[in-house]
């Protein structure tokens, strides 16, 4: 229960420290992204699961050409992209769908700033696994069987913004092994577990290295 309580009063003083931190940078942002490509600022995703497999919404800027996710799974141009993101574990290091916009705010996790939204609503945290799309985690457990053990422990937590995999290599990190560090920081559980991610988190954004 501690941990817990602990836990969601970092959140929540974390998240509303970094909104007001990131303001400018959302707003210069937002302006890029417009500028560059007009369309939505928020990506347009489908849900992702959350903990005990709730689904829901998480808010990223848009980093992709508008209705990109529909695109890659009915457009024939992306067949081929589409079979490639299945096979790299949903993950592409050269998808001609980001923009030049999208490509620089993916490489600095700047996309990622409007999820601390996400924790202030309760559906997310500051550290913790990844937040998983349904499909994704249905399609990998039939890959890799292994996993669906694992998968069970992930979902037992709230998924993070940033967490052990995303400050260990991010996408270069294949689904079997990445689920397996998201299993292992379940179980852990620790606010020093957390303190120490959260103090590689701004590194792993300036170096942008792993990311897609």
């Amino acid at each position: 229960m501690l941990y817990e309580i602990t836990k969601r009063i970092i959140d929540v003083v974390g998240s509303i420290f970094c909104l007001i931190v990131f303001t400018p940078i959302c707003v210069a942002t937002a302006i890029a992204i417009e500028i560059e490509s007009p369309g939505p600022v928020l990506a347009d995703t489908p849900k992702r699961v959350g903990k005990n497999g709730k689904e829901f919404r998480l808010l990223k800027f848009r980093s992709m050409i508008p209705n990109a996710h529909n695109l890659l799974h009915t457009d024939p141009r992306f067949k081929k992209l589409l079979e490639e993101y299945k096979k790299s574990s949903y993950k592409l290091h050269d998808d001609p769908r980001v923009t030049k916009v999208g490509k620089f705010i993916r490489k600095h996790s700047i996309d990622e700033v409007p999820q601390f939204l996400n924790v202030l609503k309760g559906d997310m945290s500051l550290v913790g696994p990844r937040a998983y799309y349904p499909f994704e985690l249905a399609e990998q457990q039939k890959k890799y069987l292994h996993t669906q053990k694992l998968v069970e422990e992930v979902l037992k937590v709230k998924p993070g913004v940033t967490g052990e995999w995303q400050v260990s290599g991010r996408s270069e990190i294949n689904f079997d092994k990445r689920i397996e560090m998201d299993a292992r920081y379940a179980r852990k559980k620790s606010i020093f577990y957390d303190i120490i991610i959260l103090a590689k988190t701004p590194g792993a954004m300036i170096t942008g290295k792993g990311a897609v």
